[in-house]
């Protein structure tokens, strides 16, 4: 749960407060449970919740990024296709170096997401949640967490091929 809650705080102890205080909230809160959603849910949407007050509060000031592109349209034939397609990178990190900055620069880029990108890629890919209760635990319409997902899945993507190349190294 403090991965969840890292990247919304500045620190590592800041997050572990961030799960003390779900804990304790759950706890509180467990009466007032209807049941409406699963109890991981719940404790994931009480964790975010949690996480985004205290890191604004314990950070001077939040940067604004400028939007950006998710796929650089010169990537892409008349037709759609891609005319030049994603580098099979992680098939070859079979060095453990490698791997290890790979792992490094993966969780850099992470943090560095937008907020609402950082969330869903965190609760799909990182924590293995379905698309159902990631909206769930978001207040996210399906759609949306589809193009949140795909723009995050994008942006590592090209922080990675920028960084290792076209074959990982």
């Amino acid at each position: 749960m403090v991965r969840i809650a890292r990247p919304y705080v500045p620190s590592e102890s800041v997050a572990e407060e961030v799960v003390q205080e779900t804990w304790l909230a759950a706890l509180r809160g467990l009466p007032s449970f209807e049941g409406r959603s699963s109890v991981k849910t719940w404790l994931y949407a009480i964790l975010l919740n949690r996480a985004r007050t205290t890191g604004p509060k314990e950070r001077k000031y939040v940067p604004i990024e400028e939007p950006e592109r998710a796929v650089d349209a010169g990537r892409f034939n008349r037709d759609g296709s891609w005319s030049s397609p994603p580098a099979h990178w992680a098939d070859d990190a079979e060095d453990r170096v490698r791997a290890e900055r790979m792992n490094k620069s993966m969780r850099v880029a992470i943090d560095q997401l937008p907020s609402p990108q950082r969330d869903v890629l965190t609760l799909r890919d990182v924590e293995g949640l379905t698309a159902a209760d990631t909206c769930q635990i978001l207040s996210l319409r399906q759609s949306h967490q589809r193009v949140l997902l795909h723009r995050a899945r994008s942006r590592l993507r090209n922080v990675l091929e920028g960084e290792f190349g076209e074959d990982g190294a």
